[in-house]
């Protein structure tokens, strides 16, 4: 069965990454899903990103619930730039060959400035979840084959509204797990 890859920076992890794992792993019939937090996460130099052992903390309290979501920690492990491609490299060496590397749309269309987008491609079946109901399938960028597409509910959600909802004293339950929302609430995170 194929694995799914689900990567990004989770600071902090929210509900729409849960659900977007979730409905990719029943659509697409993962045998799981690979939640991995970036080590450091090139494309984000422009702002100060939460370390990654709180990273990765969050991470693993949002997943624990679901046997399906497994944490991977390689990209927190590894240092300098964390980069896709290496990291598929690294799975498919570890006997891994089949997998879905899950992305948002957004992601999608940034994915030309990624380091070797062509390898990744053929590496991992891509798998989009549109953002919003005005995209009708995944972007258009040379690739060689479709995405799969990854219905879901559309969740106006993001990490950086979760930040700013908690640096302006505004609640955020329902929009990360409760266990996040005591992480970030006892770490003092995002003041």
């Amino acid at each position: 069965m194929p694995i799914g890859v689900l990567g990004g920076t989770f600071d902090p992890p929210h509900m729409g990454h849960l659900v977007l794992g979730e409905c990719a792993r029943v659509q697409l019939g993962l045998e799981l899903v690979l939640f991995m937090p970036a080590g450091d996460p090139w494309q984000k130099a422009s702002r100060n990103v939460s370390p990654s052992s709180e990273r990765l903390a969050m991470t693993d309290l949002a997943i624990a619930e679901n046997p399906n979501f497994h944490l991977d920690r390689r990209e927190v492990d590894r240092t300098g730039p964390t980069y896709t491609v290496d990291t598929l490299r690294e799975l498919h060496a570890q006997g891994m060959d089949d997998l879905v590397l899950i992305v948002g749309s957004d992601a999608l269309t940034d994915m030309p400035t990624w380091r070797q987008p062509e390898v990744i491609t053929s590496l991992a079946r891509l798998a989009v979840a549109p953002k919003d109901t005005t995209e009708r399938g995944a972007p258009k960028m040379g690739l060689a084959s479709a995405p799969l597409i990854v219905e879901m509910p559309l969740l106006s959600l993001s990490s950086t509204l979760v930040r700013e909802r908690v640096r302006k004293g505004k609640p955020i339950r329902y929009l990360v797990p409760e266990t996040v929302e005591a992480y970030i609430h006892d770490h003092a995170l995002y003041r």
